[in-house]
């Protein structure tokens, strides 16, 4: 389809040539991707990038365009090129979205906070990232859940929107962009337009595929989201054993970490401090209660609470606060 100008005066339609991003000497990099990031919402709505030419996975020289969030705290990759068949485009993409499918939420704050620093942007990138999934805090089970893909090119050929729609049948969530240039005067226009899926055709084909895949499905179905209720406050497993354990600090003082351990069937419940804070150092991500006013006193050495709590050890670590004398309820 072509572009028009429109007379209004003399109800003229004035075709606009079509020109290429070679052309007009508009680079990939230099221009269409410095130009995208800083307005990523034209090709990707609800997203936030954290990354630029992300290239951090050894044995490999490989370079994301654009690495980007979204608000559902989904990785998207994005790549990016401005000739006329975008060859390759997908292979390369799913390389890069299975390379990345492995980020912590920790390791990314570090990834995104390495982006801030080199655009010279003077802001704290776990706050960022926080308000823009609006989460009060890290939620691990529900970060990249999976992995979205962006194609943005001028152009594609019909082997890259044939293997586009294909990925889509079979619940990668794969998108093209066809970006075209056109010339008025001496401004270079561009028409945006997402090509695969088709936006009207979208939110159908959304409904009528399955949970994006067996593996993410099978993990929202393991999850247990059983609550419990404690002094009249609802709390999730992890937020529950903090409250209970400062609760036992504040009724009890404890001077040999022998006999406290011996009222408790999970033997990694606590760990020394120092020692819980160079695991969190060395993994990249904190296994214990580490903030301040969440470790405790037994004697005159600190320990940290265990923060790593699910179907398999919760129960016990709750009978045992009961047989304690503490009263919890599943809510």
């Amino acid at each position: 389809m072509a572009i028009f100008d429109f007379d209004t005066t003399n109800n003229n339609l004035k075709k606009i040539d079509r020109t290429s991003f070679q052309v007009e000497n508009i680079l990939e990099r230099t221009n269409l991707q410095d130009a995208l990031k800083k307005q990523i919402a034209i090709i990707a709505p609800d997203c936030l990038v954290i990354s630029e030419e992300f290239s951090e996975w050894e044995g490999s020289k490989r370079r994301i365009d654009l690495l980007a969030i979204d608000t559902e705290a989904n990785l998207v990759v994005i790549e990016l090129k401005r000739d006329e068949t975008g060859e390759h485009m997908e292979l390369q993409a799913i390389r890069y979205a299975s390379m990345v499918s492995t980020l912590t939420f920790s390791r990314t704050v570090k990834i995104y906070q390495k982006y801030l620093d080199k655009s010279n942007i003077q802001e704290d990138a776990e706050n960022n990232l926080l308000k823009f999934l609006e989460w009060d805090e890290n939620q691990a089970d529900d970060f990249a859940l999976d992995v979205k893909i962006i194609l943005v090119s001028s152009n594609f050929s019909k082997e890259i929107t044939t293997s586009v729609m294909w990925l889509n049948e079979r619940n990668i969530d794969i998108k093209c962009i066809r970006l075209v240039p056109y010339k008025l005067n001496e401004k270079v226009l561009i028409d945006v337009q997402q090509i695969i899926p088709l936006p009207e055709a979208e939110n159908y084909q959304i409904q009528i595929k399955q949970q994006v895949s067996q593996r993410r499905e099978a993990r929202q179905t393991d999850k247990d989201y059983t609550s419990y209720k404690f002094q009249d406050k609802i709390y999730n497993k992890r937020k529950l054993v903090l409250a209970l354990m400062k609760k036992y600090f504040d009724d009890n003082t404890e001077n040999d970490i022998l006999v406290l351990r011996k009222k408790f069937s999970n033997q990694r419940l606590f760990a020394p401090l120092q020692d819980a804070i160079e695991k969190a150092n060395k993994h990249g991500q904190a296994r214990h209660f580490l903030k301040d006013g969440e470790p405790v006193l037994v004697g005159s050495e600190q320990y940290a609470i265990s923060n790593q709590w699910g179907v398999g050890n919760i129960d016990d670590f709750v009978n045992d606060m009961r047989k304690l004398g503490y009263i919890i309820e599943k809510n």
